[in-house]
């Protein structure tokens, strides 16, 4: 059985939906899941719900929080006793097999860099986030925020970390890999994109060339590169009109409701395409490129969303992810290409 280190202090809603999300998964997936944090807290939570009576979870005092309004750097030294610490501690040491927080991001990708290590061969770590397609596919976009300024042997190491996680997570067999840039013309772009391009030319990967932003959610590629910045700034846009297209959604079927005979069949397709959307059915964003399965989660975080960033670092870590990447970054043409 597999254990997965939740860090129960960490979202907007904690420890509510972390311990909600931590009984849906060890009754769904059949894991065993340490819940981290302040133990009277976290118990106080546990005995609001009758349901959680002999399921594998268990919990692990941390006396400090590291909260949203705390600079990562300063926090990850003074604060070496938090729930994030001691949860990446338990991966390290081999207690659990993955770490799931909804904390501040920056904390959790210091901590994890400083305390579980870095794959072999990797840089810089990256975020890898699961956006919706048309095709009714995931594309996986690498990176997301980890890196606000990158270099082109970055983006060439994101493109086989992406490849990688998206052959294991969604089960595609021969991922395509894009390049994000302004235009589908290898020579539009600027000089990270064009600097990339030859370097993903020469990795052993179906590269398909430059995407354009339109692209991430036609299902034109299966894994789609950029830098951190332009990366989170496309998921924060996506955020912002999922929202504002549910809102806008549900404003029009209340107000034919007394007009439409098919309103139940509305309401049921209003559903299907929020689930569709919804972000917590993809759990948390894989912080790809440190050592163990470590999922970073929205700080809104609900209880489905952690319950599924727990499946995703289970799977993770059944898929040997880690070792993948390095013996994929061990290959002659990824060294002959970084040089």
């Amino acid at each position: 059985m597999l254990t997965i280190a939740v860090d129960a202090m960490g979202g907007d809603h904690a420890p509510k939906s972390e311990v909600e999300g931590a009984i849906r998964a060890a009754s769904e997936f059949g894991v065993k899941v340490i819940l981290v944090g302040l133990e009277d807290v976290v118990r106080a939570e546990m005995a609001q719900h009758h349901n959680a009576a002999g399921l594998p979870i268990t919990i692990q005092h941390a006396d400090e929080v590291i909260s949203m309004e705390d600079a990562a750097a300063k926090a990850i030294r003074t604060k070496k006793n938090s729930s994030i610490h001691v949860a990446s501690r338990l991966l390290r040491d081999g207690v659990a097999q993955g770490f799931v927080s909804a904390g501040n991001t920056g904390a959790v990708m210091a901590t994890a860099k400083m305390i579980q290590g870095m794959v072999r061969g990797v840089q810089r770590p990256a975020l890898a986030s699961a956006f919706p397609t048309l095709k009714g596919t995931p594309v996986v976009v690498v990176d997301v925020g980890a890196n606000v300024d990158s270099t082109p042997t970055m983006l060439a190491q994101f493109a086989v970390m992406g490849e990688i996680y998206s052959r294991i997570i969604f089960h595609i067999k021969r991922p395509r890999v894009g390049l994000l840039s302004i235009g589908e013309e290898e020579h539009k772009g600027n000089d990270l994109t064009k600097g990339a391009t030859p370097l993903l030319k020469l990795l052993p990967l179906n590269f398909i060339g430059n995407v354009e932003g339109r692209d991430l959610y036609s299902g034109l590629a299966d894994v789609v590169v950029c830098d951190g910045f332009t990366g989170n700034v496309a998921l924060k846009v996506s955020e912002g009109l999922v929202e504002m297209m549910q809102g806008m959604l549900r404003e029009s079927l209340a107000s034919t409701i007394t007009r439409k005979l098919g309103y139940v069949l509305s309401r049921q397709a209003f559903t299907d395409f929020r689930k569709r959307v919804d972000y917590s059915e993809y759990g948390g964003a894989p912080l790809l490129g440190v050592k163990g399965a470590s999922i970073i989660c929205h700080g809104r975080s609900n209880a489905n969303a952690i319950k599924n960033a727990i499946r995703v670092a289970a799977e993770f870590a059944q898929g040997r992810i880690n070792e993948r990447i390095e013996e994929e970054l061990d290959r002659t043409a990824f060294h002959a290409v970084a040089k």
